[in-house]
């Protein structure tokens, strides 16, 4: 069964993710791994489209993912307010037709880039009850392994994957299947299969996923 989370009041409408205006509904369901009951949160249809494809461990492993694939995909908006200020972008000089349409917005996408990046959502409970005991979520999202901190999940698979080789994507989706706990067994079998088709790793996945379900 999933549960729709609450919304408080002067959240209606928004994305949990990045709070812009909100659509649709992400369905994340539990594993025997998940800290928290199957949920439906609140999404716009990026941020959906991306954490259905970084599901990862719990919703907020799944929120750090979406955070930092939009600051990827908004890097160039991000880095005006390291080159300009607002008042730089009024003053410049960029007045023709090439960069005209730059001067009048640039500093607006600056924002709402940054908005979205650093929107904190809200509280996440059903029926008036957190889903989490711990009331700093984002301790949730820091992981340790092998003596290293990371400041989420998706960097370790990130910097694991970088470091041995690895398939990112197929990491990811041992992790998720996994749970955090066997985040060494996922490397291990990522380090086993190096080079293997799509197909090979989905097949890995599938039997994962089974043996899952008969525990």
């Amino acid at each position: 069964m999933i549960h729709a989370v609450d919304v408080p009041f002067d959240k209606r409408h928004q994305c949990w993710f990045c709070e812009e205006p909100s659509a649709h509904a992400l369905e994340y369901y539990r594993l025997s791994h998940t800290p928290h009951p199957s949920i439906s949160v609140p999404a716009c249809k990026e941020c959906m489209r991306l954490a259905n494809k970084h599901l990862l461990t719990s919703i907020w492993d799944c929120r750090a993912a979406v955070k930092q694939q939009l600051m990827y995909r908004y890097q160039k908006d991000l880095a005006i307010g390291i080159n300009w200020t607002e008042q730089e972008l009024k003053e410049s000089e960029f007045d023709c037709k090439v960069f005209g349409g730059f001067k009048k917005s640039a500093w607006m996408m600056y924002n709402i880039a940054k908005d979205r990046i650093n929107a904190q959502g809200w509280e996440l409970s059903v029926d008036g009850q957190p889903i989490s005991t711990d009331g700093d979520t984002r301790s949730l999202q820091i992981f340790e392994f092998d003596g290293l901190e990371f400041v989420s999940l998706t960097h370790a698979i990130a910097h694991y994957a970088q470091t041995l080789s690895l398939s990112a994507p197929f990491l990811q989706q041992l992790v998720t299947t996994m749970g955090k706990n066997a985040f060494g067994k996922a490397v291990k079998i990522a380090r086993l299969h190096i080079g293997i088709t799509h197909e090979h790793q989905q097949k890995i996945i599938n039997n994962l996923i089974e043996d899952q379900d008969h525990l």
